[in-house]
């Protein structure tokens, strides 16, 4: 044991200086990758940006028919003319797509900001009045000619009641055109403050177009420091309103979206000031028929643009016709049916080549084209709101173990550990987006590993133990302290990334606190119910080791199964809301001798599949769970005041918990869900309860069945039996009422014996 001490001594003289180099890289790699910008590289952008074309470029492009190029290319332009072409053409060129062909949507990544005068009759008619004034008839056959030589009014008729988006530009100064019908705008926003590009000016369309287009978007393409598109803003702001691109707002028409708005997770009353004035949106939402479309965007409303194929017609991911090909009718109908079709250019000539990671020369209508299809999959890649987490969990574990095992391992063994890790590293990075849809930074971590390989450092031993502490430090104020301890004995398998695993999760909450609380004085108020809150939480952390989730209000969350795993979090959930319930009579002893309001809680249980870890905002976080099994446990909680019981709890919690007694109250159909769900009372455990409770159970049961035979007569006979001796039982009172009813008007044959609850 005496040599220990000493070996570690001598190899912190030997590899010491090593250590601190590696300690330096290492939080220099994760400075860069957390979202503070203490640490900023262009080179590490552009390596960034690099193997983002190279994930795009390997990934083969899948030909989507449902989107179709109508490509002004060097054919259209030798046969039909020079660009820009005349409304008129544009004009056939809608009908040829919208009625000849009957395409789902057209959009134009084309504007018309000026009005057309090429078919000369402006000159013809200037003509009229001064030099020609004295032709016979020349002015009645000018205004016999003008519908056919009044190209912007032929253009116009044609898109009138047809799907075609038209595209504008936006400024810093000008204002020319005219705007769509915006988005939204400030106002809708209730308070919220939304960050999205505001630009001050706009090159729009003629007015007598957009009247008659479906809609307009904006084509702006937003290029990085580098050049390099990657990215795309789904909504700009202009003045007080928000209006969205040229793909979103296509989109939007060929889905037949009935509004375009951005998703908040709280209502505008659930939300703290700072919360309204952050800006942050997660979600930009295309309200649909009968379904909804989400497109996640980061900061400034902008979603990441996956590029397929190396863009134009060879490129493979979208079929590019011709558009002299449509004017004369030529392209094949089965190619338009239904589809979106995006009507730009790859001629080189009119200047729509954009620089993008998978190539120098790619058509920019065909960014559009990529943005239309991931939102008619519903299927985006992007940095996820836990991806500075993963990322800098990457670079940490990569960080430790190739400094410290480098340290120790010969030249060869060296590089063979460096290379793996390489491509593991870099394996990771590519599984996570081509199967998960993330788009992480890897640069910085491939740069880490060659440096440790280089510099052959180690990152420390003391770092692994101080992360660990924090790590058990901020799960002390969710667990029971013999949890933290059991956790600090292990910390690598705890953490607070998001997982989805099965637990049970437990609302608590006080009935009628707003009388309470009108009842009482505010220092009267506070010790009520912090001694209400301390009474539940010393039940819930350390009778049975739950995790304390959060005090809403009067209302207490907590749930079992996370962060410690435990097979029996049912049954350990159960037995904690029994000691909630005998505390609460506990404490209402108390508080009626004190003069104050009696205390009645509710409980709700619910088990199921929910999501665990730790979310929220950039300004708060919180180690939480989410999901449907959650919403279902906190409406449970609500539905206690219904049957007049303590504790409601689902089918699932009651399978996940056998060694206790139930009563079971209902079948309900809660908001939300068309399943019906059973729901329980517990009584106690097993083995607890007299042959008195044991004999109301059953011919409860035995009621209950006829309830659901629809035999009237002999359910409310058993039922008021029941009553009789229970008069205060709420439940028997109420299914009474309910056979009243029934027999006044029969649920049917069909009748699956389900409540239907509409609120939550």
């Amino acid at each position: 044991m005496a040599r220990l001490p000493a070996l570690w001594s001598k190899r912190l003289a030997r590899y010491g200086g090593r250590w601190a180099l590696g300690l330096l890289l290492t939080l220099a790699s994760v400075l860069y990758l957390l979202p503070l910008h203490i640490i900023t590289s262009d080179s590490i952008e552009r390596m960034d940006g690099f193997l983002s074309g190279l994930r795009m470029r390997i990934e083969q492009p899948r030909l989507d028919k449902r989107i179709v190029i109508v490509d002004i290319d060097e054919k259209s332009l030798a046969l039909v003319g020079r660009f820009p072409w005349g409304r008129d053409v544009q004009a056939n060129l809608v009908r040829q797509l919208t009625e000849h062909y009957q395409v789902g949507a057209v959009g134009f990544d084309v504007s018309f900001s000026e009005p057309d005068t090429s078919s000369g009759y402006a000159v013809l008619e200037q003509l009229s009045r001064r030099q020609l004034a004295g032709v016979p008839g020349l002015k009645e056959q000018l205004a016999t000619l003008k519908p056919e030589m009044d190209y912007d009014g032929l253009f116009a008729e044609a898109m009138r009641g047809k799907p075609v988006v038209l595209g504008y530009n936006v400024s810093e100064k000008m204002k020319k055109g005219l705007l769509p019908a915006p988005a939204f705008t400030v106002a809708s926003l209730n308070g919220r403050n939304l960050l999205a590009y505001e630009q001050q000016g706009y090159e729009a369309n003629i007015a007598r177009l957009q009247r008659e287009a479906a809609g307009a978007g904006i084509f702006t393409t937003m290029a990085d420091a580098d050049g390099v598109i990657r990215s795309s803003a789904l909504l700009y702001q202009i003045g007080d309103a928000y209006y969205p691109t040229l793909s979103l707002a296509t989109a939007a028409v060929y889905l037949k979206a009935r509004a375009i708005f951005p998703l908040f997770e709280k209502n505008v009353d659930q939300t703290s000031q700072a919360e309204r004035e952050s800006g942050d949106v997660d979600y930009v939402t295309l309200f649909l028929p009968k379904r909804n479309i989400s497109i996640p965007v980061g900061e400034g409303m902008v979603a990441f643009v996956q590029f397929r194929g190396t863009g134009g017609p060879q490129g493979g991911a979208f079929r590019y016709v011709s558009a002299v090909d449509v004017l004369t009718g030529a392209a094949p109908a089965a190619l338009f049916k239904d589809t979106v079709v995006l009507v730009g250019t790859t001629a080189p000539g009119i200047n729509d080549l954009r620089v993008t990671p998978v190539s120098s020369t790619y058509p920019g209508v065909e960014v559009h084209a990529n943005m239309i299809k991931s939102i008619l999959d519903n299927d985006f890649k992007g940095h996820p709101p836990s991806g500075y987490v993963f990322e800098v969990l990457q670079a940490l574990v990569f960080g430790l173990v190739l400094s410290f095992a480098l340290a120790l391992l010969s030249p060869l063994k060296s590089i063979a550990l460096s290379l793996a890790a390489l491509g593991a590293a870099l394996a990771l990075n590519f599984y996570m987006y081509y199967q998960l849809g993330a788009v992480l930074n890897a640069a910085a971590i491939v740069l880490l590993i060659l440096a440790l390989f280089v510099l052959n450092v180690a990152y420390g031993y003391f770092f692994e133990v101080r992360k660990s502490q924090a790590l058990v430090s901020r799960f002390s104020q969710y667990v029971a302290p013999e949890l933290v301890a059991e956790m600090a004995d292990d910390p690598d398998q705890y953490n607070m990334d998001g997982e989805s695993r099965e637990l049970t999760v437990l609302f608590v909450d006080v009935r009628g606190f707003t009388t309470i609380s009108e009842g009482l004085e505010p220092k009267a108020l506070r010790e009520y119910i912090n001694l209400y809150l301390t009474a539940m939480s010393v039940d819930i952390r350390d009778s049975h080791q739950g995790t304390l989730d959060k005090y809403i209000g009067d209302a207490v969350m907590a749930f079992w199964g996370a962060p410690v795993a435990f097979a029996d979090h049912a049954s350990r959930a159960v037995a904690t809301s029994l000691l909630m319930l005998a505390s609460a009579a506990r404490l209402n002893q108390q508080f009626v001798a004190r003069g104050w309001p009696p205390l009645k809680i509710g409980i709700g249980l619910n088990t199921g599949i929910m999501h665990v870890g730790d979310m929220g905002s950039k300004i708060r976080q919180a180690y939480t769970v989410m999901g449907d099994a959650v919403n279902l446990g906190a409406r449970l909680e609500g539905i206690t005041k219904v049957y007049g019981v303590g504790i409601a709890v689902g089918q699932a919690t009651r399978d996940g918990a056998p060694g206790f007694a139930y009563r079971e109250l209902d079948r309900v159909r809660v908001k939300g869900k068309n399943i019906p769900v059973a729901i329980f009372e517990p009584l106690g455990a097993d083995g607890t309860l007299d042959g008195a409770k044991l004999a109301e159970l059953a011919s409860w049961n035995a009621a209950l069945a006829l309830v659901r035979a629809q035999d009237w007569d002999r359910a409310h006979e058993r039922i008021a039996a029941l009553a009789a001796a229970s008069p205060e039982c709420v439940l028997y009172q109420l299914y009474l009422a309910r056979i009243a009813a029934w027999r006044a008007h029969p649920p049917g044959p069909d009748w699956d014996g389900a409540t239907s609850f509409d609120t939550k």
